[in-house]
């Protein structure tokens, strides 16, 4: 048997975090209006291993969410009926976006949004806490000072960045204290970017975890709709080979670059969590990984 390149193990993200799975729930559509439901989509997440919980504070401003803020609330009304969860899981969740100002990373309004999370959340500490788009207009010894503060004053413990280029993550890491445990990309079988413009390379360099949003690749390459069809065959006949369906080899291929991403789902159905949790146990050699980049590129590598 060759080589299966899935990163099974849990993920380190920095000495003060709990150990996590490498796929992560994602609250962008956690937007039931039944505590119970809710309740239980965590806690079937926490027993299969995906105890990192990715929110942010502009989730439920879409997706049929009651508004700004709306994910994070939920989830403190979870955590606050069922407080015992709260120590199971790394909370992670994310600002900047400032709806109609598209991104706002400014001191007062970056510590601002931080502790309206920690109010929505109704937490003391939030685990992991993001950049999520940059804001250009704010200088990054700006973003790192306010970061670094608010490590210091105990209302998060680790910092991360989300949809940063590398550029932008070096010159963020050049002015803060506090390391940079997390990025996240977009990055799936059919969004291979990461792998091509110093995202994973930078990872690679600096201990950074990818925290990878998409897999799925938006539901396509669970549907098949929209994706190139030799993709969707190759992918196929690989979930057959496993016995586990198309979607569960995406997230396997996720999971399977040396920098260990953690892959980031959001399915609001028990039965599809279980499902993609099956990906840590998908076999994956080297032939596998790049007949699937050749086959949702269109060309053979050269």
């Amino acid at each position: 048997m060759s080589e299966n390149l899935v990163q099974q193990e849990p993920r380190t993200l920095g000495k003060d975090l709990l150990p996590v799975g490498p796929i992560a729930y994602g609250l962008w559509r956690y937007t039931t209006d039944k505590l119970g439901e809710a309740t239980e989509l965590l806690e079937t997440a926490i027993e299969l291993g995906m105890n990192l919980i990715d929110n942010a504070d502009v989730y439920g401003f879409d997706w049929g969410g009651e508004g700004f803020g709306a994910c994070e609330e939920l989830l403190g009304q979870v955590l606050v009926a069922s407080p015992h969860l709260r120590d199971q899981i790394v909370i992670s969740t994310k600002g900047g976006i400032a709806p109609p100002i598209p991104y706002d990373s400014s001191p007062k309004y970056l510590r601002s949004a931080c502790e309206a999370s920690l109010k929505r959340l109704q937490v003391e500490q939030i685990d992991l806490y993001q950049i999520h788009r940059p804001d250009i207009y704010t200088h990054p010894s700006e973003v790192a000072e306010t970061l670094d503060s608010l490590v210091v004053e105990g209302k998060i413990k680790a910092v991360g960045v989300s949809n940063y280029t590398p550029e932008q993550v070096s010159a963020l890491s050049n002015y803060l204290q506090s390391p940079l445990v997390t990025t996240q990309p977009e990055f799936s079988v059919n969004c291979l970017t990461p792998l091509r413009d110093g995202t994973f390379d930078q990872c690679s360099s600096e201990g950074i975890i990818p925290l990878t949003w998409s897999p799925l690749a938006g539901g396509k390459l669970a549907t098949g709709e929209g994706v190139r069809a030799e993709l969707v065959e190759l992918l196929d006949e690989i979930a057959e080979r496993e016995s586990v369906d198309r979607a569960t080899v995406a997230v396997a291929f996720v999971l399977a670059h040396p920098t260990k991403p953690i892959a980031i789902v959001g399915t609001q159905q028990t039965s599809r969590l279980k499902k993609i949790a099956k990906a840590v146990d998908v076999n994956l050699n080297r032939d596998d990984v790049y007949n699937l980049i050749e086959a949702s590129d269109g060309v053979p590598l050269p």
